[in-house]
């Protein structure tokens, strides 16, 4: 049985394999995305490379892994308070900036400014771009609660939104760094449907997965701005070796960041799904 140390070692030795690859492709002039900011304790930004991400149109592209929705996903497959949790069906929910509250709740999450690019490609179509599909996106708030859902936050619906794709597969939320709460690595759930008003109902979607966050950058933010000192405690004790959900493997959903702690971050995927 490998130890969580020698697990460790070797998931650092894969991604130094992807990352000679992506220097290699980026050497014969691939359309690459941008890379990842670093993070350390100041405020300009540096590069780390995560997995080559897939070029939309050239055939080579990767189906991204299907996770867990986890127990707090809003989307009408489970209850909070005795009744069913749906932000799909809020008036509103389809929006670019999911830092406010809607549809009559008034809550507004406070953290340092992410903006999250994602763009669809099709793996069972040459990795073309996916127009018009749609993506549920949420995740928790700086204090590490699920609105909806966590004491405090129960009748708030922030940092939830529905976004649809342009003729380029590609879409953007204004939101804010997540939290880490104590036995996860930090991230983001989201939801593929083939449109937005076919993402008005869970069991229309197509993918489930989760975004993950470079480990530096995750060390910067909560060592670094204030309202994360408890995401700080909880990220000392754990890893990606350690995490129920990415210790398989985290390559295909690793966002690349760019971006400072003053200005706040840009992160950026691409989902591949079978279309």
């Amino acid at each position: 049985m490998q130890t969580p140390h020698l697990h460790e070692h070797l998931l650092q030795l894969q991604r130094q394999i992807l990352r000679r690859r992506q220097l290699l492709a980026w050497m014969g002039g691939a359309a690459l995305l941008p890379a990842c900011g670093g993070g350390g304790t100041g405020t300009t930004s540096s590069t780390t490379t995560p997995t080559p991400p897939s070029t939309p149109g050239t055939g080579s592209c990767s189906l991204v892994p299907e996770e867990t929705a986890g127990p707090y996903p809003g989307d009408g497959s489970n209850s909070s308070g005795g009744q069913i949790a749906n932000a799909l069906a809020l008036a509103g929910i389809v929006r670019r900036d999911m830092r406010s509250s809607i549809a009559g709740a008034s809550g507004v999450a406070a953290g340092l400014p992410l903006t999250v690019n994602l763009q669809l490609v099709n793996v069972n179509g040459s990795c073309a771009s996916l127009a018009d599909y749609a993506i549920y996106l949420w995740h928790c708030d700086r204090e590490g609660r699920y609105s909806m859902y966590s004491a405090g936050v129960t009748a708030e619906n922030y940092l939830r939104a529905v976004q649809a794709s342009g003729s380029d597969g590609r879409l953007s939320f204004q939101t804010i760094f997540p939290g880490c709460y104590d036995g996860r690595m930090p991230h983001m759930h989201f939801e593929v449907f083939r449109s937005t008003s076919q993402a008005s109902q869970f069991s229309n979607k197509i993918r489930t997965s989760q975004l993950a966050f470079p480990t530096d950058i995750c060390q910067a933010v909560y060592n670094g701005v204030a309202g994360y000192e408890t995401s700080r405690t909880n990220f000392a004790r754990i890893s990606f070796a350690s995490d129920n959900v990415f210790s398989d493997g985290v390559s295909l959903q690793l966002a690349t960041l760019s971006g400072d702690l003053t200005n706040g971050y840009t992160a950026t995927l691409t989902v591949g799904v079978n279309a």
